[in-house]
């Protein structure tokens, strides 16, 4: 299995990224024109990872989006359900604690983490509900969660353009430089399918994140969301 269905069946997808780990970074860099390089550093501001905090990196592959909280002082656990990616991370960065989960069901206790981020991944969890439940769970009281996202853009004009670059132009870009270029058939199709902010924004309340906001980069080809767990209520003074 090469390329996943947009019904998203967890080992299909992780089979598919099996196979584009080795060039995944760089195929990735090629495809957003260098894009993806400044909206991790967005990732980064937003997450905004302090000495000795805990983040949980989901959706890590090879580690690169994790790098810039270990720089920050933070603690980071990067995740992610292909054991491919996850090799190829552990061998360039061997320090990192790479951890095999699925967002679905994380292996990690209630209230671990200050921070939970999750970067181009939640579009290919089968149940994206269940994933941003189970975010909030281990998550602590008072942390955050911060989605980076491809989304919707929001000029007409430059949605129609791309659209079509995504549709024609970037299979036969994958092609000349991954080694699965099937799978950015798969990546087109479910940007495409993917809700938009407002949408995107309505789950995360439903799952019960609150403050719940987001903002758009490159005009809205990516978006990045933004939530809160409540505070635990202060305990009750003893008689």
């Amino acid at each position: 299995m090469t390329r996943a269905s947009l019904n998203k069946q967890p080992h299909e997808v992780a089979s598919m990224f099996d196979h584009v780990a080795e060039r995944y970074d760089l195929t990735n860099d090629v495809l957003s024109l260098g894009q993806d390089r400044r909206w991790r550093k967005e990732v980064a501001r937003a997450v905004d990872a302090r000495p000795a905090q805990k983040v949980l990196d989901l959706a890590a592959g090879t580690g690169t989006s994790s790098l810039p909280f270990a720089r920050s002082g933070a603690y980071v656990v990067p995740c992610d359900f292909s054991l491919g990616m996850l090799r190829v991370g552990k061998q360039r960065e061997s320090w990192l604690p790479f951890t095999a989960g699925d967002a679905t069901r994380l292996p990690f206790r209630d209230d671990t983490f200050d921070a939970v981020t999750i970067s181009f991944g939640l579009r290919n969890v089968q149940d994206t509900d269940a994933a941003l439940r189970e975010m909030l769970r281990v998550t602590r009281p008072g942390g955050r969660v911060v989605i980076c996202e491809f989304s919707h853009p929001t000029w007409t004009p430059f949605r129609t353009v791309y659209t079509e670059y995504l549709m024609r132009a970037l299979p036969p870009v994958a092609r000349a430089v991954s080694s699965n270029p099937d799978a950015y058939v798969y990546l087109a199709e479910s940007i495409r399918d993917w809700p938009d902010q407002p949408a995107l924004a309505g789950r995360l309340r439903a799952a019960g994140w609150e403050k719940v906001a987001w903002r758009n980069l490159t005009g809205g080809v990516v978006a990045l969301h933004r939530g809160f767990k409540a505070a635990q209520p202060p305990a009750e003074a003893a008689c």
